[in-house]
């Protein structure tokens, strides 16, 4: 006679499926830490994080900068400030309109994103390094399956 399951325990797949999700939460944390703490420049993940959004952005409005980084205006205004001072951004006047103000990422801004994503990448290149062949394939071809996880 099968035993039924208790009340409110999940079904094998669906237990199984949380645990696959919370072991890839935490691997995804750690190895998103350990990519973080490579960083150029003497700046916070923050300000790594605005400066990388505004060169995704080309030249956004604070309030398009806030929204993509999803802070307060407030906050994204005293990001924007401390990066001009280290010269990593510009604020800019809209030709178009003389009242809206845009942010550029500098050359100095530039260069410091391109430092901080080969160190990154470098660390990434160590790591896969120290897996074999059939590993590293493994992968690669798991990377479009993240992907898609993030794009959906």
């Amino acid at each position: 006679m099968a035993l039924a399951s208790p009340p409110g325990a999940g079904s094998p797949d669906l237990d199984a499926e949380a645990a696959l999700a919370a072991r890839l939460r935490l691997v995804v944390t750690r190895l998103n830490r350990a990519l973080r703490q490579q960083v150029a420049g003497g700046l916070t993940t923050s300000q790594i994080s605005t400066l990388a959004t505004a060169a995704r952005l080309e030249t956004p409005t604070l309030g398009e900068l806030a929204a993509a980084e999803q802070v307060q205006p407030p906050s994204v205004t005293r990001m924007v400030a401390a990066l001009e001072s280290a010269r990593m951004l510009e604020r800019r006047v809209d030709p178009d309109d003389g009242r809206v103000v845009r942010v550029a990422v500098t050359g100095e801004g530039h260069r410091t994103l391109q430092r901080i994503r080969s160190m990154r990448n470098a660390l990434l290149a160590r790591r896969l390094r120290r897996l074999s062949v059939e590993e590293r394939r493994q992968v690669a071809d798991l990377v479009p399956l993240l992907e898609r996880l993030v794009d959906s």
